[in-house]
């Protein structure tokens, strides 16, 4: 039979609440009740007591070093209660589990985050967040951080990624793994509702203020809200251009013309915002007149000559004299020449000019001086021969004698 006391504290204990000590895996909320060196050690709501210590209170948010005595803070649970009366807590941990949440939330919502990138490899960007390892692939770079190099050189593209080590990017979570701790990210998911925006207001026409995103020998690449358009190397400047890299670096800002649009490739021209020199042409360089220039370019078919910043005349290999097989044979880059203008076509860009025919109006001109010269040296001559022949017709005159006068004498 119980007695009193036994039922008093049988009742006693029902009315105690669940002491609900903690578990591993668990997080749990403290209070902080000393900090050492390297250690916290936290009341987890009278119940237990919790100790952070090595590398388990280290985080990406410093608490370590931010905490002081009373502070609350959440805290994993690694290990149960050990021989001195410590649970084995992390603040690691507890960062990592709270990421996780924020990550799995931001994938389910389709949500953009923000991220920092840790190291780079010649695929993409690493990132280690709380422990977490995370990953943007270089096809998932937007258009201002994708490496666009010449050749796809594998050393340039790890170059050019090595320099977004440290910078934060906007990303999409497009691929999610917790058991193994990984996640594949994307900036250019993040900026794609941007991108179909920009891209239905877009039209042909349109001046647009963009950044150089890439340097390439056929062109230059400009990126511009969320968008990136070529403006191809005959687009650049109206003269002749040899390397796109003389006309801008990367991160350069500039203005371009939108001059095409095919789905999602946009085509862009920074010379057609300037007067086309060309149309000009026709009233600056004559036919017949003569130019002076300097060679910029030599081919197998003439020596392309700079007449201005914008303008490039063409001596075709048959306008040189001699029999010139290739041009280098009688030139190289640099020469100074003389040369007849002989055709002027501003609608296909070119201003054809002759050697050979400003040495032949030279030879011209020195056989009309020889022609002069003899016809005045022969006429001369025939002069000179006439008088002779008159000379000798005319009869020389004679000395008169004196006439003989005689008197009659008187006749007596």
């Amino acid at each position: 039979m119980a007695t009193a006391t036994s039922i008093q504290m049988e009742e006693l204990l029902k009315n105690v609440p669940d002491l609900n000590l903690p578990e591993p895996g668990q997080l749990v909320d403290g209070k902080i009740v000393a900090i050492h060196k390297n250690k916290i050690i936290m009341d987890l709501n009278g119940v237990a007591t919790g100790m952070i210590s090595g590398r388990e209170a280290k985080d990406s948010e410093d608490t370590m070093k931010k905490a002081k005595v009373g502070d609350m803070i959440t805290a994993f649970v690694i290990e149960g209660e050990n021989d001195e009366g410590y649970y084995q807590l992390s603040l690691r941990k507890a960062n990592q589990e709270r990421t996780w949440k924020r990550f799995i939330d931001a994938y389910d919502k389709q949500e953009v985050i923000t991220v920092k990138a840790n190291e780079a490899n010649k695929g993409g960007l690493l990132l280690d967040i709380d422990g977490i390892k995370g990953f943007i692939p270089v096809s998932q770079l937007a258009p201002m951080h994708y490496p666009r190099v010449n050749d796809a050189d594998a050393n340039m593209i790890l170059q050019r990624l090595q320099e977004l080590v440290g910078q934060k990017f906007l990303v999409k979570i497009i691929n999610i793994d917790k058991e193994n701790g990984k996640l594949i990210l994307s900036e250019k998911a993040a900026m794609e509702e941007q991108r179909k925006q920009a891209l239905g207001k877009l039209k042909v026409g349109d001046v647009v203020n963009g950044k150089i995103s890439g340097i390439v020998k056929f062109g230059i690449f400009v990126a511009f809200d969320g968008l990136e358009g070529l403006v191809h190397i005959s687009e650049i400047a109206w003269g002749h251009v040899k390397n796109p890299g003389d006309y801008g670096k990367l991160g350069d800002k500039v203005d371009v013309m939108v001059i095409g649009l095919d789905g999602d490739k946009i085509s862009l021209s920074m010379k057609r915002l300037s007067n086309d020199p060309w149309l000009e042409a026709a009233k600056v360089y004559k036919i017949g007149s003569v130019v002076e220039g300097e060679v910029n370019r030599l081919t197998p078919f003439g020596a392309f000559v700079k007449l201005s910043d914008e303008i490039n005349g063409l001596i075709h290999v048959t306008e040189i004299p001699g029999d010139v097989k290739d041009p280098s044979e009688t030139m190289k880059i640099g020469d100074k020449v003389e040369a007849k203008v002989i055709a002027v076509e501003p609608e296909e860009h070119r201003v054809g000019l002759s050697i050979k025919a400003l040495t032949e109006k030279a030879k011209e001109e020195t056989e009309e001086e020889e022609k002069a010269v003899k016809k005045t040296e022969k006429t001369k001559a025939a002069k000179e021969e006439k008088e002779e022949a008159e000379e000798k017709e005319t009869p020389k005159k004679t000395a008169k004698k004196p006439i003989k006068r005689t008197t009659k004498k008187k006749e007596d």
